[in-house]
């Protein structure tokens, strides 16, 4: 019979890349992983894992059975928390996940509010990169996303609320002038970063291919600029301070600003608790949410 155990098995070798890395994220001995991938093996009745050199590696088949085995783990653990949320959503808890520009500058304010009316609520918070906050909600991973638009083919998806996001180019004083697109320096995220992916959609739009230099994180880039060390395409809101102080300045640059609303996004039937934050909210004008269009 499969067992939770053995799916968590199989899905921590897909990640770690090997059984002993899969069995110190368990903390299990390497032969209850690879007896319990052997067991799912013999259960689906074609082989999961292959050796590869002095280790093992996932079949293609294996992959597969993973993507599914993240999924049935998610959703499993979903239930629990909706299960344990019906008599008592004041004491539930909630998976959340957010990119990184909105978890440094619009969660913190969001679960600081929620938390002072709501306290016996559990939030467990992860922020990464747009290419990996996504799949977490596909595979039930989390119970709520915050980023920007969700993909088109996250057809579980459900939108919950919108708030206002432009996106704007900033640089250091010295950059105004005679500023040009095609010759500054453009500061770019993380390659699994949205955020870069947009600002590269803007300079194709524009026709231009200026020098670039990608840093690792929002902060990072933002700080680049300030130094002086380019220019970069950020939410106005993320570099508030920097331009009420003078430190950065807007850059004229056609097209821009690009308005790229925040979404909050749930599953399909969101836990008790999962609906009570939701509700908070869209019911605290001053978190600036409110409900998506038809």
């Amino acid at each position: 019979m499969t067992t939770n155990a053995r799916l968590r098995a199989l899905v921590e070798l897909a990640d770690s890349g090997s059984v002993r890395g899969a069995a110190e994220r368990l903390v299990v001995t390497e032969s209850s992983v690879s007896s319990a991938v052997s067991a799912l093996s013999a259960e689906v009745g074609i082989p999961l894992v292959t050796r590869h050199g002095r280790g093992v590696r996932l079949t293609p088949a294996g992959e597969r059975y993973a993507e599914y085995a993240r999924r049935i783990l998610g959703l499993h653990a979903e239930a629990v928390l909706a299960a344990r949320a019906e008599s008592d959503p004041e004491h539930g808890a909630i998976r959340l996940a957010a990119v990184t520009t909105a978890g440094e500058f619009l969660i913190p304010d969001l679960l600081a509010s929620f938390r002072a009316k709501h306290p016996g609520v559990m939030l467990r918070l992860e922020v990464a990169p747009r290419g990996r906050v996504w799949p977490l909600l596909a595979r039930h991973e989390a119970d709520l996303v915050v980023a920007g638009r969700p993909p088109d083919d996250l057809f579980s998806a459900r939108v919950r609320a919108v708030s206002p996001n432009a996106l704007v180019v900033v640089g250091a004083p010295d950059e105004r002038a005679g500023f040009d697109p095609a010759r500054a320096t453009w500061l770019l995220r993380e390659p699994a970063s949205g955020m870069r992916a947009t600002c590269e959609a803007l300079l194709e739009r524009l026709d231009v291919d200026p020098p670039r230099m990608t840093l690792g994180s929002n902060g990072a880039v933002v700080a680049a600029a300030v130094a002086g060390l380019g220019v970069t395409l950020v939410s106005r809101e993320a570099v508030r301070r920097g331009l009420d102080s003078g430190a950065l300045v807007e850059l004229p640059v056609p097209g821009v600003p690009l308005e790229r609303p925040w979404h909050i996004v749930s599953q399909p039937d969101p836990t008790p608790s999962t609906r009570l934050l939701i509700e908070h909210v869209l019911a605290v004008p001053e978190l600036g949410w409110r409900p998506p269009r038809p």
